[in-house]
């Protein structure tokens, strides 16, 4: 199968009138078990786009992070991220959401619309929402705004990593591979993980089942 490479046609047709500035918003570590939700968003210059852009999830870490340091010089980039406390309390779907408000808001010149990234926008106030299933694969700016998330957040989870690295966030960034899972086992739920997902919450559940019939044998 052959996936298709991103284009500036949707940011074209919006921003059309009075060449308005046109966000793309991507967010990325929703389905992790440690660490916050990220998003990002973008506003692209059409006359410096960087070569290579594309999904985040079809690049290596090396070309990501080389692609991010080019937008960085030569896009407005605004990054938001929820806090595993706000996962916790509101939920993961809610908590994106946010993540990509403060994105939005952290954009150094306001948008008139954003292309967001999936089937469902949160709310903008002002700024126009424009869902773009599989955005990332279409619209070159929802491609930089993955790009600029994962960037993001990878580099705090390889810094978590330092305090914590028996469960190699450095490399499995917060996600349920087998060695988090089995380091979870053995050295217990951190403040950095997400005490409302079902394995953690089975953690915590069985730590103090166990806690309870020690003090009653």
């Amino acid at each position: 199968m052959v996936v298709p490479s991103p284009t500036f046609d949707l940011e074209t047709t919006l921003g059309a009138q009075e060449n308005r500035p046109i966000a793309g918003v991507d967010e990325v570590g929703r389905g992790a078990w440690a660490g916050p939700v990220y998003a990002a968003a973008v506003i692209l210059n059409p006359h410096t786009l960087p070569p290579g852009l594309r999904d985040s999830k079809t690049l290596s870490e090396t070309r990501r992070e080389g692609l991010s340091a080019l937008l960085w010089d030569c896009a407005q980039i605004g990054v938001g991220r929820a806090e595993v406390e706000e996962i916790d309390q509101i939920g993961v779907g809610k908590a994106t959401y946010v993540a990509m408000q403060r994105a939005v808001l952290a954009l150094p010149q306001k948008p008139a619309a954003a292309i967001i990234d999936g089937l469902h926008a949160p709310d903008l106030g002002e700024v126009e929402a424009h869902t773009l299933i599989k955005g990332d694969r279409h619209s070159l700016s929802v491609a930089a705004a993955s790009i600029a998330a994962k960037v993001a957040r990878d580099q705090l989870m390889r810094s978590l990593h330092l305090d914590f690295p028996h469960f190699s966030w450095d490399r499995n960034k917060g996600y349920g591979a087998k060695i988090h899972a089995a380091a979870l086992e053995t050295h217990g739920v951190t403040d950095h993980h997400r005490q409302s997902f079902a394995p953690i919450r089975r953690l915590i559940d069985a730590k103090h089942l166990d806690e309870r019939f020690t003090r009653t044998h």
